[in-house]
């Protein structure tokens, strides 16, 4: 590929980095590491890389030895993966030597995971970043060969998204009435509309997270699948979201679907399922106290995002509610969250994180027959399940501590939930 092409396609992309103003994010990155940046459209993965490459020029490097490439940008458009050298070559050109390199999106090039584990065993210091499949986390290790570390980029978490918007969080805030406002403000905003970093720049923010999900739906699923019952994926999904709070079984989300109409099987289901979890729109949690076969195939899912979700929703209070709290604690605990249901000892509880030994129940409020359903779900986990020590009950706004059955509930808000 002519070199001035590739050259001109990084400097422009230099003089976008160093303009950009990075709002930091919670993540930590180890210096020596090559990492590949996955998640979901629009949740910041390119940002991140911004971030490095300005730390990079803030500590002494040159920008000629940031060799950054957008491979959606479409003057790159006919680039193949015999072209990949050519982006080699323009580095030791422009910096002498060698320096960092950037991909985004680098998964449109078939071939790419040759190229990159071959940079890798080069030495080079290397950054990638992929929204769909073939960038899955689970899925990476195996295809560059362990050269790599993996990393998901969720949307905003609240504390990320009151640091984006301003929002001064301290101790003094909290405890200030007028400053406590505006941080419950900042928190309703996520808990409807959720935590795409553009969103918050967006006037009408349900528009924003329309096209971020139709593209995710078009692009990452309906295209890249070669799904020909789009109008049964769309109502899947919908299924889904009104399932947010109940554990499902392909088996019923297929028989629900056929009610309406649709003409599916239960391993049609499947796939689906699987490619919007692939595309980081879904994500699922299983039951502690079920085998691993059942922990797999009836699990509780949630979207990835609050304001996807409520895309679906009217007056869905509790489930939004639930649905944030997910994300918070899938953010903090990847691989060690779970949901507690036992008919036997009549246990519904809605997450346990085993490394915390914490069971955590959702309410939208303690009002009416709630503060017995919840309390009592709680105090019969404690008699039966002694592996918890914790016990949290997330309310939209309400705080006591609660006493009963020999265990102390502490009923924190949700906006202060988020911020732990």
């Amino acid at each position: 590929m002519n070199h001035e092409l590739i050259k001109r396609v990084i400097y422009d992309q230099q003089d976008v980095i160093a303009r950009s103003h990075i709002v930091p994010r919670d993540y930590l990155l180890e210096d020596e590491a090559n990492y590949v940046l996955t998640g979901l459209r629009r949740s910041g993965k390119s940002t991140m890389l911004y971030a490095i490459a300005q730390r990079l020029v803030a500590t002494g490097t040159s920008w000629d030895a940031i060799t950054y490439v957008n491979f959606e940008d479409e003057r790159l458009a006919e680039f193949s993966i015999s072209d990949f050298d050519d982006i080699v070559a323009v580095q030791s050109e422009m910096c002498g030597g060698h320096g960092y390199f950037f991909f985004d999106e680098i998964q449109n090039i078939d071939g790419w995971e040759r190229f990159a584990r071959r940079l890798a065993d080069s030495n080079e210091r290397v950054y990638i970043t992929g929204s769909n499949a073939k960038m899955l986390s689970r899925e990476i290790g195996g295809v560059l060969g362990g050269r790599y570390m993996s990393k998901e980029i969720c949307t905003y978490s609240f504390l990320e998204y009151l640091d984006a918007t301003g929002t001064p969080h301290g101790e003094r805030e909290i405890l200030s009435t007028r400053a406590n406002g505006l941080i419950r403000s900042r928190f309703d905003e996520l808990y409807r509309f959720g935590g795409f970093p553009e969103c918050i720049t967006y006037t009408n923010k349900r528009e924003y997270v329309s096209s971020v999900y139709q593209k995710v739906l078009l692009g990452d699923v309906i295209a890249r699948n070669e799904i020909r019952n789009v109008n049964a994926l769309r109502l899947l999904v919908k299924k889904v979201a009104e399932s947010v709070r109940n554990d499902i079984s392909y088996s019923k989300l297929c028989n629900v679907l056929r009610s309406t109409g649709v003409s599916i099987s239960k391993d049609t289901v499947i796939d689906y399922v699987s490619f919007l979890e692939d595309s980081y729109l879904l994500f699922s949690i299983g039951n502690y106290f079920s085998k691993f076969a059942s922990r797999e195939s009836t699990p509780k899912y949630y979207f990835s995002d609050n304001g996807l979700l409520n895309l679906f929703l009217f007056r869905k209070e509790t489930a939004l509610l639930e649905n944030v709290v997910a994300t918070h604690l899938r953010r903090k605990h990847p691989n060690d969250l779970f949901f507690l249901k036992s008919s036997k000892a009549g246990v519904d509880v809605d997450f346990f994180v085993p490394e915390e030994r914490m069971a955590i129940q959702v309410a939208y409020s303690l009002d009416g027959n709630s503060y017995d359903r919840e309390v009592g779900n709680l105090t019969r986990l404690a008699r039966s399940f002694g592996d918890a020590e914790r016990y949290v009950l997330v309310t939209y706004e309400g705080e006591q501590t609660i006493s009963c059955g020999g265990i102390e509930i502490e009923v924190i808000p949700a906006y202060k939930f988020l911020l732990q």
